[in-house]
């Protein structure tokens, strides 16, 4: 399959609107050639457009000048001059690169709650981390301005995996959490990240589309401890019409994780009147039961007016809560309703007894009864990644200072 492509020349229009951003007269002809090499400087860390390069990971030659993409279903083919589907990837002189390497263009601290993880080290910070880029084309997405886009069209800023781990321990986040565009689209990133941050005794968390073939996924999972998964829908119809996708590749993801021992929980955003049938969240709800365990905790995600489907209405609160009635009839022991802010659906509860274990209102943690991965009422173990000591309360997150790595 071949995917979009962009020409490293300037085009027509590009060229006429940098010369209206310089406020300079194109008839200022001595004038134009000053322009012409402004162009062909390279940005800075911190400018629009600022790029480093470093060879993928997975991809195979299929002849001297044309390459296959491995890392993803669409596997692209590509040859001199074209950009993979996600944007992020290009051949060059027969080798293939990710143009996303060490210069993400979104840097926060974030709870971990608003990955979401809920059971995983709660109330703790998660060091964040996205380049430019996805493979999935979400009419729905919530951060399209850097998913969406080239990095070419996004600031970027220089910092190498050992920064990201540096600056990890620095803000006291136990978690580096790959997440806001699709992780997948800066793998080699993120990998070698993953594995500087696993010697370090710093976890990583991997918030993903889940479109990334079997080969590169099994490869990662050496170094994951936890993993949010969007299942964005439960029918082909809903992934081709939507996200430009397939489903069963994000299905495989998931079994997949869960194989290798990676903590895993799913979010899927119910888009009316798209994905809100009842009969087929159901189906889901099965599925996940039956292929990943009744213990995996889902999450029911309100919808907001964004990106291409403006023309919607945010998802009614009783659609969230009859979906969670739906999974918890079918044996789903953890159900959560997410983006309504102090509905009891954020809470955790013991599928023993039904005490409130974890009482949370938006990202906050009000109360905490999970102790030593056991519910305190009654002894019964809740699955999860839980601290082996009581963690600290964070009632403000820290404001970043990355100079040493940002120039």
């Amino acid at each position: 399959m071949k995917g979009d492509f962009y020409r490293r020349k300037l085009s027509r229009r590009e060229f006429f609107k940098m010369c209206a951003f310089s406020g300079v007269a194109l008839a200022s002809v001595p004038l134009l050639v000053d322009i012409l090499k402004a162009a062909a400087s390279r940005p800075k860390s911190g400018e629009k457009g600022f790029i480093s390069q470093r060879e993928a990971m997975f991809y195979k030659k299929l002849d001297e000048k044309t390459i296959q993409c491995q890392l993803c279903p669409r596997r692209c083919t590509l040859s001199e001059g074209m950009r993979g589907f996600c944007r992020s990837r290009e051949p060059h002189e027969g080798k293939h690169y990710s143009m996303v390497y060490g210069n993400p263009c979104a840097i926060h601290v974030d709870p971990i709650e608003k990955k979401p993880l809920f059971h995983f080290l709660p109330q703790t910070a998660a060091f964040s981390i996205a380049t430019a880029g996805c493979n999935l084309r979400c009419k729905f997405c919530q951060n399209w301005q850097i998913s969406q886009f080239p990095p070419e069209d996004t600031v970027n800023y220089e910092l190498p995996p050992e920064g990201v781990v540096d600056l990890a321990i620095k803000y006291d986040c136990p978690t580096i959490a790959y997440t806001y565009s699709e992780p997948s689209v800066f793998y080699e990133y993120m990998y070698d990240t993953a594995v500087i941050a696993r010697e370090r005794g710093v976890k990583n968390m991997y918030h993903s589309n889940g479109y990334l073939n079997p080969d590169p996924l099994k490869e990662l999972c050496k170094y994951l401890d936890g993993a949010n998964v969007d299942l964005k829908g439960f029918t082909q119809k809903f992934y081709g019409e939507l996200c430009g996708a397939t489903l069963k590749p994000v299905l495989n993801t998931l079994e997949t994780l869960k194989e290798e021992g990676v903590h895993v929980e799913i979010t899927n955003l119910i888009v009316p009147p798209y994905n809100d049938d009842m009969e087929k969240i159901k189906e889901m709800c099965l599925w996940i039961r039956d292929n990943l365990g009744k213990e995996v905790p889902l999450h029911f995600s309100r919808f907001h007016p964004l990106y291409k489907l403006k023309n919607l209405s945010p998802t009614p609160v009783s659609t969230l809560e009859k979906a969670r009635k739906v999974a918890l009839k079918v044996g789903l022991e953890y159900v959560y309703i997410g983006n309504v802010p102090g509905h009891p659906g954020e809470n955790t509860y013991c599928p023993k007894d039904g005490k409130l274990l974890i009482h949370r209102k938006g990202y906050q943690i009000l109360e905490n009864n999970v102790v030593g991965g056991k519910c305190k009422f009654c002894g019964q173990p809740i699955p999860g990644v839980w601290p082996e000591e009581k963690v600290r309360k964070k009632t403000e997150l820290p404001s970043l200072k990355v100079s040493k790595y940002l120039g």
